[in-house]
């Protein structure tokens, strides 16, 4: 299985990266970051609109597109690793996950997304989910394996 994280920001160092790094390593499915930045002073729907473009280009195509979105569905860590294994039964080699910026989301994104996910009811710093996804999918192989990092 590929998978493609799609996010607005970029790293610059410190315990966030090495954060994502470590799980990233861990994961033998290949994991690759797509990271996105738009430079021009845009407000509202116009930013969001060009976060969209910039971030959709990044996802490969034919991609089951998962969208982290504060009302999207939260799993249990059995119940996402069941999603992505379902995904893989019905032949998609390539999952993406897409982590909007500050102002959320466009329309577009949402309407294109064929599972909006939450991490909870929290809301988490945009480069800090990167971690915590990472973690979820190493979680999600080791549940699909049965390898005793996930206890449950």
């Amino acid at each position: 299985m590929r998978l493609t994280i799609a996010s607005i920001g970029r790293f610059k160092g410190g315990p966030l990266q090495a954060l994502f790094e470590e799980y990233a390593a861990r994961l033998p499915w290949q994991l690759t970051l797509k990271e996105a930045e738009e430079k021009k002073p845009l407000k509202g729907d116009k930013l969001k609109d060009r976060e969209a473009e910039l971030l959709m280009k990044s996802v490969p195509k034919g991609a089951k597109l998962i969208v982290l979105h504060e009302r999207g569905r939260e799993f249990t860590s059995v119940e996402f690793s069941s999603l992505l294994n379902r995904y893989a039964d019905e032949g998609f080699s390539d999952v993406a996950f897409v982590i909007g910026g500050a102002d959320g989301h466009a329309k577009s994104t949402l309407d294109a997304a064929d599972q909006l996910l939450s991490l909870g009811k929290m809301t988490w710093p945009h480069l800090m989910v990167r971690g915590l996804l990472a973690e979820q999918l190493y979680r999600a192989y080791s549940i699909q394996n049965n390898h005793p990092y996930h206890r449950a």
